[in-house]
């Protein structure tokens, strides 16, 4: 689904990400990569399989736009290093792309680690009336696309139905992307009437409007 802000133009992804044409980048909040292995760790019976699923969705969208940027909008990791800063040294060595990462307030790997591997580190980004970061802030006179929140939609049916889905959740003056990460949560979100969600399943992205 498109979403256009002034002669911006994105496009917000089933998977969570939101595509920016006129830069051919891609936005992606809170991947939270090594969370099931700290709760593993932790003593917490998950399967391991649960952490490479970031990893697959990571390649899927990757291969469905040829971008030149893909810009993380913090968290990309959970806590310290595990298992999965190995796999994720190991997958961004395959890319071709290059990668900024704002800083989460989960992101305590020191930022050099992440330099190493060709990675930008800053603490926000901004494009004309635009401006990217983790925690989701308010500028005047600009427009802030952020993540943190994890937020995520209710739906409910005739029958007493629910399911929760993950969700963009868009103000006046700014858009949290959801969660990418496979083992995030929702924080649910009860929009004004003056505010828009557009809840995410496998395929399609859709305004409860």
């Amino acid at each position: 689904m498109k979403l256009n802000y002034g002669n911006k133009e994105f496009i917000m992804h089933p998977s969570g990400c939101l595509f920016w044409p006129s830069k051919n980048a891609l936005l992606i909040a809170d991947v939270h990569f090594g969370k099931v292995d700290h709760f593993r760790k932790n003593g917490s019976a998950l399967p391991s399989q649960v952490g490479l699923e970031n990893f697959r969705k990571l390649n899927q969208v990757l291969e469905e736009f040829q971008l030149e940027e893909v810009i993380f909008l913090g968290d990309l990791f959970h806590s310290t290093q595990n298992n999965d800063w190995d796999r994720f040294t190991a997958w961004v060595n395959l890319q071709d792309v290059k990668m900024t990462l704002i800083v989460g307030n989960h992101d305590i790997i020191p930022p050099y680690r992440f330099e190493d591997l060709g990675l930008k580190v800053v603490s926000e980004l901004v494009n004309g009336d635009l401006f990217l970061t983790h925690h989701p802030e308010k500028r005047e006179g600009f427009f802030n696309i952020c993540g943190h929140l994890h937020p995520g939609y209710r739906l409910r049916g005739e029958g007493r139905q629910q399911l929760k889905l993950s969700c963009f959740y868009k103000k006046s003056h700014q858009l949290v992307l959801p969660a990418f990460g496979a083992f995030t949560g929702h924080f649910l979100i009860e929009p004004k009437e003056d505010e828009d969600v557009f809840v995410v399943s496998e395929e399609l992205v859709l305004s409860i409007r």
